[in-house]
């Protein structure tokens, strides 16, 4: 039975076309915008023309039906449940009735249609989405392989994770039980280091039972047994640990023990040490006391006899020495009681032999160079034997030793020192510190490091220490005699020069100058080479060679500075160098005014004088500086003409800097510098002096004429009535004449005075270099006064007189031709 039709879908479009369709383009556009080519076009009519009768479609045959793809259910089912058409057709019924597409019921109305084709429309979309549905089918399948794939995985992963929590388990516990026996291990390594240490600190704690039982039966060998010093070194060494670890329980109590036992033990050697020592010296003086004992004898007894005991005392007293050392609140009065009882036997047996020497010396007779040097030279020696002996028995004591050494040395300076203190001699003190400085540089001369300069042999006591028992420095125990001869000597010295030098009168052949240079000119005696040579050692001075010429208070100053140089310090030195050059220097300028009285030619002697000696002293002060050890000395033979030159150049005064500038010296702050300084002004202005003087002669009247020359053309006026004022070629003092009188008169001066001036230059300086000096700037100074009198003349007569007077080229080389 056919279904009622559908009133609101007859008149509208089917179902399966109602979605809108997309904007299409026309046949036209596209082939306006894709043309075909002619093989193309040849195709596409081919098509046409098969396709235009249709067959039925392949899928509606059953044999299709059964080799297609599989219909929809859905859409089987519905068509299944729609009504067949009531009229079948015979052939197509037959072919078709099983397909699922072919409609049950015959198509009556449009409804039916309408479904029948949505269902075609279906299949037929079903049909074209097949391949997608198949590709989908095979994504599903490979998503579920690889899902079973993960669950494998994921399974072999917890089963390997399973595996790695019990591997874990095994290595942790296997790290437990590691671990567990290791610190089995260390605590029972522990506990045998701790059994150990204590067991070691117990050891300390039990050597003390051991040396109180030693020290319980001493008996007088026991010190000289091999385990009593052994036992000495134990308890030392308990002590040391003891005081580091006072924390200990009981650790005072026991230090307290061990000190005593140290104490006790000390004890016994020093009681040991006395005893043989007593024994010995009671031997030993017994034997001295006999009679005819030889010297050698006497020496066996005193030294060999000691020495033979030192093997059995020495390892004793090293000991004892070491522990007085280390603790010496306990143990040092013991080792000075052991120091004081080998000084007191040493000096009982000593002081009888060496007062019988010291009385064989004969102190009250013998010259007291003689006996500083045999008395000094004894206890120098007996000092160095005792040294020597003491040192085999002690390593310590040094200020005991030096002590009871004085002590010995004492006897001979009893003696010694008053013979020094009234000594009124400076020659004689001088050989004193000599022979006491010998010494002393002997004993100094096996340490290179501390052995003084040859050229200076001072001794400084204020760092003269003794360093130890190595070397005896036997200038330790000169220091005392050495320091009050120099004390003697520095005072005499300064009477000296209060009384030879300050307050000097000068007699008159002192005074005799020239008599004396010229009579010096004749040959010297032997005696007098040997005293110039012992002072050109020190001062260097060219002009030594004629002392005999000197004033006496620069010998005197000479003399004494060469005595003290050696002998005393270099600050004491310059103290009473300052005042010797001082006070011989203001004799020298009041010496000079009475040689100029004294002389025929007045004040050129008495300043040529003072050049002389002034130029020796100014070279002694120079020489009267202390270089450093590793600089040599000055040996500038050019000093005395170098410093006149570089006085007579400066026309304004010196100061001390620029002074010691033009000499080549550093600008020191001596004590010497004001005394130079005073020399130099004394210097310049004798200089001065002595130009001015020679050059005046040949001058003065040249320079007068030169004068009233100016003194004419300043005063020259017009007179009132217009008539102007005579010439100055028309004076009669002005006339060519007198000028030419003028200029002999100049030539025949210089001819006569200048070479006697010159000549007498030479006498009193000597040396050629220092007297050109001289001349030079005397030749320069007529030189300036001849040139104003030959401008002028030149001006006055127009150039006439040039035939005439000098140019100054002639007039140089005339005046170097007389002072040659």
């Amino acid at each position: 039975m056919s279904k009622a039709p559908v009133p609101h879908r007859r008149a509208g479009i089917p179902i399966a076309s109602t979605p809108q369709s997309k904007p299409q383009l026309t046949i036209e556009k596209w082939e306006a915008k894709a043309p075909l080519s002619d093989l193309a076009l040849k195709s596409v009519a081919a098509v046409k023309s098969a396709s235009e009768k249709m067959p039925l479609p392949l899928k509606f045959s059953v044999d299709e039906d059964e080799t297609s793809r599989p219909s929809t259910p859905n859409l089987r089912g519905k068509l299944g449940s729609e009504s067949r058409p009531s009229t079948p057709v015979p052939g197509f019924a037959r072919q078709f009735a099983s397909h699922a597409l072919h409609p049950k019921q015959p198509v009556q109305t449009p409804q039916q249609f309408y479904d029948w084709f949505a269902q075609i429309d279906r299949s037929v979309a079903h049909s074209q989405d097949a391949h997608f549905r198949a590709h989908v089918a095979m994504v599903s399948e490979h998503l579920n392989t690889a899902d079973t794939l993960l669950e494998r995985i994921d399974e072999v992963d917890r089963e390997v994770g399973g595996l790695l929590e019990g591997w874990l388990s095994v290595e942790e516990g296997g790290k437990n039980l590691k671990d567990a026996c290791e610190r089995l291990l260390e605590e029972r390594d522990r506990l045998l280091e701790l059994t150990d240490e204590i067991g070691t600190r117990l050891e300390y704690f039990q050597e003390l039972e051991h040396a109180t039982r030693m020290l319980n039966h001493p008996g007088e060998s026991l010190v000289l047994q091999t385990d009593f010093l052994y036992m000495v070194e134990r308890v030392d060494i308990c002590i040391d640990y003891l005081k580091a670890h006072r924390y200990y329980k009981e650790a005072e109590v026991y230090l307290l023990r061990f000190q005593q036992c140290m104490t006790r033990a000390m004890t016994l050697i020093r009681m040991f040490f006395v005893g043989s020592l007593r024994a010995l010296t009671a031997d030993v003086s017994r034997r001295l006391s006999e009679k005819d004992v030889s010297s050698t004898a006497q020496m066996h007894l005193l030294y060999t006899r000691f020495r033979r005991v030192t093997s059995q005392l020495t390892p004793l007293l090293s000991e004892l020495e070491r522990r007085a050392e280390a603790h010496p609140e306990d143990l040092s009065a013991l080792l000075s009681e052991c120091h004081s009882a080998y000084f007191a036997a040493r000096k009982g047996l000593l002081v009888g032999r060496l007062m019988e020497e010291i009385r064989g010396l004969d102190p009250a007779r013998t010259e007291l160079v003689e006996l500083t040097n045999a008395g000094c030279s004894y206890l120098k020696q007996l000092c160095t034997d005792e040294f020597n002996l003491y040192r085999e028995f002690f390593n310590s004591g040094e200020d005991q030793l030096y002590a009871y050494l004085e002590n010995l040395c004492d006897y001979l300076y009893d003696d010694l020192r008053p013979r020094i203190l009234h000594e009124t001699r400076l020659t004689t003190l001088c050989e004193v510190c000599t022979v006491l400085q010998a010494l002393m540089v002997l004993d100094v001369a096996e340490f290179p490091e501390e052995s003084p300069d040859e050229d200076n042999l001072i001794v400084d006591f204020d760092q003269s220490k003794p360093k130890g028992l190595e070397q005896l420095h036997i200038s330790h125990l000169l220091q005392m005699v050495l320091q009050d001869a120099q004390t003697r000597l520095f005072f005499k010295a300064q009477s000296v020069i209060q009384a030879d030098i300050r307050y000097y009168t000068p007699k008159p052949d002192d005074l005799a100058y020239p008599d004396k240079l010229v009579a010096a000119r004749k040959p010297v005696s032997q005696y007098d080479i040997k005293e110039k040579e012992s002072a050109s050692r020190l001062f260097q001075l060219p002009s030594l060679d004629k002392q005999e010429t000197w004033f006496p208070t620069l010998q005197k100053t000479v003399w004494v500075l060469s005595q003290l140089h050696d002998f005393v310090k270099p600050t004491i030195f310059e103290d009473i160098a300052h005042e010797a050059v001082s006070l011989c220097r203001q004799s020298l300028v009041t010496s000079s005014n009475l040689v100029g009285q004294r002389s025929s030619t007045g004040a050129l002697d008495g300043q040529l004088f003072l050049v002389r000696h002034l130029l020796i002293l100014k070279e002694v002060a120079n020489n009267l500086d202390y270089t450093p050890k590793d600089s040599e000395p000055r040996t500038d033979i050019g000093g005395v003409t170098d410093t006149l030159a570089s006085v007579l150049n400066r026309t304004t005064a010196l100061l001390p800097d620029a002074l010691f500038a033009s000499l080549g010296m550093p600008r020191g702050h001596d004590i010497l510098s004001d005394s130079r300084h005073d020399i130099d002004q004394d210097l310049k202005r004798a200089c001065q002096e002595v130009i001015s003087y020679c050059a005046r002669p040949p001058c003065d009247p040249l320079r007068e004429w030169v004068d009233r020359v100016r003194v004419f053309n300043s005063t020259r006026v017009v007179l009132s009535s217009g008539q102007q004022a005579p010439l100055l070629t028309e004076q009669d003092w002005a006339t060519k004449a007198i000028v030419g009188n003028l200029h002999r008169s100049f030539v025949e001066a210089c001819a006569q005075d200048l070479r006697s001036f010159v000549t007498k230059l030479r006498l009193y300086l000597e040396d050629d270099r220092t007297v050109s000096v001289l001349v030079t700037h005397i030749e320069e100074a007529i030189i300036d006064d001849y040139l104003a009198f030959r401008d002028l003349v030149w001006n006055m007569y127009a150039g006439v007189m040039k035939t005439v007077v000098f140019s100054q080229d002639s007039l140089r080389d005339y005046l170097r031709s007389i002072c040659s």
